[in-house]
């Protein structure tokens, strides 16, 4: 932000500036992403005529939403030739009363939800996220497409019919999510595979994004036997220098695991019935450098 800003252009700006990420980081996945969509939305902001804006929040989550159409339409493209399966840039917490508790990990931004999401066009993903996340109206989300309300409906219908056939059924207590996750930690710790399989659904899948930098599955793994024996494998290769830390991975219980106390992975859990039923694990580097690097 520029020294040149009013005092008031700064205030509302910053007031507004968690919504406006929460938006940006929905849309692309990425914090640095989010981060500039925020920084293009302040310089569209500073450069307005803002006596003509009828309100502020409006015009701002409009500009927003709009950069983040475009940044994600140019993402898209790329990601077609990336290596491997993408998975969103984790936003991690290892403190969960720390005042970062803020919109940015509000609900619906889980690894499972935005894993979900990246089956939409970046329209779609846009007008659903508007009208079921931000729960705006379908004129707004019209304005802010510059759609018909009648397209809107349809795409934010169609958007839903995809996201619900993979949303989980129920949302799990957080203090039973995180129980579950205590016990598979010890038992990943001391390579227990079948405590590990007893706490994962049959059909458990688990997700891998290495980018390319570091190895990774280039599938998605299925079935409790084979995932659990990938976690016994790992401390089997390198037994007592495998170090797991929880923490709250995009709003909900989640692990850091260390290798030989270097950071090799942020870990999702998706947790339905008492069981696991999905494992997201980012494993690229280019999207662990917020987090803490050894142990």
């Amino acid at each position: 932000m520029t020294d040149t800003a009013s005092p008031a252009e700064l205030a509302t700006f910053a007031a507004l500036r968690p919504r406006l990420f929460s938006i940006a980081y929905r849309m692309l996945g990425t914090r640095a992403d989010a981060e500039d969509v925020v920084q293009d939305a302040w310089l569209r902001w500073h450069g307005s005529d803002q006596q003509a804006v009828q309100s502020a929040e409006a015009w701002l989550v409009t500009v927003t939403t709009r950069l983040a159409i475009d940044r994600l339409r140019a993402r898209m493209a790329e990601r077609e030739s990336y290596v491997g399966w993408w998975l969103p840039e984790p936003l991690v917490e290892l403190d969960e009363h720390t005042p970062e508790s803020s919109a940015e990990l509000a609900s619906e931004v889980s690894m499972a939800f935005l894993w979900v999401l990246e089956r939409l066009s970046p329209e779609e993903r846009a007008a659903f996220l508007m009208r079921q996340v931000f729960e705006h109206d379908y004129a707004d989300i019209a304005g802010m497409l510059g759609k018909s309300e009648s397209a809107c409906r349809q795409m934010v219908h169609r958007a839903q019919e995809r996201v619900q056939q993979q949303k989980p059924r129920f949302e799990v207590p957080k203090e039973q999510h995180r129980e579950l996750l205590v016990r598979f930690m010890e038992a990943a710790r001391v390579g227990d595979r079948a405590a590990m399989k007893a706490m994962m659904d049959g059909d458990v899948q688990l997700v891998a994004d290495g980018g390319g930098k570091v190895r990774a599955f280039t599938h998605i793994l299925h079935g409790a036997g084979r995932v659990a024996g990938i976690y016994w494998a790992l401390e089997n290769e390198n037994p007592n220098r495998v170090v797991y830390r929880p923490a709250r991975v995009n709003g909900t219980p989640g692990l850091l695991r260390y290798v030989d106390g270097k950071l090799e992975s942020a870990q999702s859990f998706q947790v339905e019935d008492g069981r696991i039923v999905a494992i997201f694990i980012m494993r690229n580097p280019d999207k662990l450098t917020a987090l803490p690097q050894i142990i």
